[in-house]
């Protein structure tokens, strides 16, 4: 990554909360009386995922599974590696996945696909951002945050080469 690049606020942390405020009454109202299952998609939903758990006032359980697409690069590779298996068990579960960023749909397509075999009551999809234009297969999601162009994001858990999570915006990468 050249040393150049630099992050440009897309949506500042302000926005985030009200949206992750928005996600959680909508994940409330729907779970009602319902003990759901949280599967967070590590890296890089874990800080979107603490922010949001902490709004919900429902029986909740959460685990994390890793999966891999990009190796260290801002293409996927499209080879989807489950880096660590989710410990919780499934079966009969309800599941909401908590996903960072859904883009090319492949890695969120082979996680659903790779939960529901494990036959959970219900499994749903909760992505802070939905980046449409490169998708390469369809995605339900049931619960969104925000739509993104067609730039390589990063910031609030997002990553570049493991660089920017730190950042408190949803940030683009931009070349001077």
């Amino acid at each position: 990554m050249a040393s150049e690049t630099k992050p440009r606020v897309l949506f500042d942390r302000q926005r985030i909360a009200v949206t992750v405020r928005r996600l959680a009454a909508e994940i409330k109202k729907d779970y009602q009386g319902q003990d759901i299952l949280l599967i967070g998609v590590l890296k890089g939903a874990f800080v979107f995922l603490a922010d949001l758990i902490r709004l919900l006032d429902l029986p909740l359980e959460v685990d994390f599974i890793g999966l891999s697409s990009y190796a260290r690069g801002r293409e996927s590779s499209g080879k989807i590696q489950v880096t660590q298996p989710a410990s919780c068990p499934i079966k009969g579960r309800d599941v909401l996945v908590i996903e960072d960023i859904v883009d090319t749909g492949l890695t969120t397509a082979f996680l659903l696909d790779y939960l529901s075999r494990q036959k959970p009551a219900s499994l749903r999809l909760c992505a802070l951002l939905d980046k449409p234009w490169p998708r390469r297969v369809p995605v339900t999601i049931d619960y969104l945050g925000f739509s993104v162009p067609d730039k390589f994001v990063v910031g609030y858990g997002l990553d570049c080469g493991e660089k920017f999570r730190n950042l408190p915006d949803i940030c683009f990468l931009e070349d001077n």
